[in-house]
């Protein structure tokens, strides 16, 4: 059964939920003014009249109404008056506002919807490029037979490495977490993981740029390895294809 798509119907928007988030990435619709109570009504109106959903689709759908609802009822309760307020700011609220982890949620996801922008432009410009094998050079140096030349990892190298950092991490995250105000931004990044190379005296381990942080900061990490590959400034080598991913500068760049 395929299962048609939600649209969100709202007096200064009507779309499916991704284009909704889209217009929140463009800052054409800010989503302090979307009303909670509104969606979550549509949203269950909807839930109760799916059918014979497949049950990784139906979860997600269940996911999110709970969300929804915790939410909605959080903001019922009488807490103070900023509610009736028009101009009312989120740090009105303070620390208990019930939508702040649903915003950092959708900041991810955004940062995930760049990511993956990044890779499929990268894609299209690889699928211009061909490569032949390598050809076999015989010598007689025992030294240069011995010698393993490491490649250079691609981009699906680098994202199917990052899977396995976010899957491990979210066995390893708590069920329950306090939400951080603190932001990264791709540049502080990008200046965090030179720094790291620089002060190297051998290459870093991918994974060491993942020992911890929020997912948040995580994806915030890729995004400026991304960054820094796409620039020039640092290689990602391996020894072989699914081997482990190491950063290094590159030798003709010059930092400040």
């Amino acid at each position: 059964m395929q299962v048609e798509r939600y649209s969100v119907k709202l007096d200064s928007f009507e779309g499916p939920l991704d284009l909704l988030l889209h217009l929140i990435q463009q800052a054409e619709v800010d989503i302090y003014d979307i009303p909670v109570a509104k969606i979550t009504e549509q949203y269950m109106t909807y839930i109760h009249t799916m059918q014979e959903l497949e049950l990784d689709v139906a979860s997600e759908y269940l996911v999110m109404a709970s969300t929804l609802l915790a939410i909605k009822s959080q903001m019922l309760l009488p807490k103070q008056d900023v509610w009736a307020d028009e101009d009312w700011e989120l740090e009105d609220w303070g620390e208990e506002d019930p939508r702040e982890e649903l915003v950092a949620q959708l900041e991810t996801y955004l940062q995930y919807k760049e990511i993956a922008s990044e890779l499929r432009e990268r894609h299209v410009k690889r699928s211009h490029l061909f490569t032949k094998p390598p050809s076999r050079i015989n010598t007689e140096s025992k030294e240069n037979m011995e010698h393993t030349t490491d490649i250079e990892a691609s981009l699906s190298d680098l994202l199917q490495a990052y899977q396995h950092v976010y899957q491990r991490l979210r066995f390893e995250r708590p069920h329950t977490a306090t939400v951080e105000t603190q932001r990264w931004t791709v540049e502080s990044k990008m200046e965090t993981i030179t720094t790291l190379v620089l002060e190297r005296k051998q290459a870093v381990p991918f994974l060491e740029l993942y020992k911890k942080g929020q997912i948040n900061e995580q994806v915030t990490t890729f995004m400026a390895l991304l960054q820094l590959v796409k620039d020039g400034s640092v290689i990602c080598k391996q020894e072989k294809n699914f081997a482990d991913i190491y950063i290094e500068p590159r030798g003709d760049v010059e930092y400040e």
